[in-house]
């Protein structure tokens, strides 16, 4: 398929990443005001870098917008009359609602709203998705798109904001999970490298035995708590110094200022 992505910013250039290494694209346009940052793509001969977003637009049967929230309704006011019927719309954008981009495309467009991650560039996103009753028909073809950098889910547009506090900040909450492994490996005496592999694989092995087992956690926890042992101290530790609580708070406090994000 022929893709676009206008703003490549961090997030589209991992979402670009993601497409390049799978066997869906036929070409893709990124497109942002300085180039330089993105002159890593040019080698690929399937990808066009411009800063010309009408033409990367007229050149793509996808376009996917990955732009500022405060720019998009001025992105698609811009460019509304070079958008065709049978192309399809994929927002990226936080607090942007389906509503509003009919309000300015049109209710006929293909619009659909996709929440990925930046682990996109690795192929191991995960992706939500909703559209409007018209992108409906094309849902299945963004859940090839997305599934190509990971896998995907389709759910409510209400449910979108909360789905991009779990998966698209949830990659932060987890790297500093892993950071502080990696710091209580360092005080146990390991090299700092030496901690940071043994945190990242450990963590990998945590949720390859989930995604594999189909387990709900605890199972897999009871699998190496043994009675009185090192396991349990530690684990008990943790929660009474609030560590389930802690990442819990830390959610719902995202959640609030996600969607006071929306309001504004």
């Amino acid at each position: 398929m022929k893709v676009a992505i206008i703003g490549a910013g961090s997030l589209g250039q991992s979402i670009a990443k993601g497409l390049v290494s799978s066997s869906t694209l036929t070409s893709l346009y990124l497109t942002k005001r300085d180039l330089s940052s993105i002159k890593g793509f040019e080698d690929n001969q399937k990808v066009f870098l411009t800063s010309d977003n009408a033409l990367a637009i007229k050149n793509a049967e996808v376009i996917i917008f990955a732009v500022q929230p405060r720019h998009l309704e001025a992105i698609l006011t811009d460019y509304k009359s070079v958008l065709q019927k049978s192309q399809v719309l994929i927002s990226v954008i936080t607090g942007f609602s389906i509503s509003r981009i009919e309000a300015i495309v049109g209710q006929d467009k293909f619009i659909i709203r996709a929440m990925p991650n930046t682990a996109a560039s690795v192929g191991q996103s995960m992706t939500c998705i909703s559209s409007n009753n018209k992108g409906k028909e094309k849902i299945e073809l963004a859940k090839t798109i997305f599934n190509s950098m990971g896998r995907s889910m389709e759910i409510p547009e209400e449910q979108l904001q909360a789905a991009t506090v779990i998966c698209a900040s949830g990659i932060a909450f987890w790297m500093r999970l892993i950071r502080a492994t990696t710091q209580g490996a360092i005080q146990l005496g390991f090299e700092a490298h030496e901690a940071h592999e043994l945190a990242m694989q450990t963590c990998f092995g945590a949720a390859t035995l989930l995604k594999e087992s189909g387990k709900h956690p605890e199972e897999e926890i009871d699998r190496v708590t043994t009675p009185s042992g090192c396991t349990i101290e530690g684990l008990n530790e943790m929660e009474h110094q609030g560590l389930s609580s802690s990442l819990i708070k830390g959610i719902t406090a995202s959640f609030e200022k996600i969607n006071q994000i929306k309001t504004t």
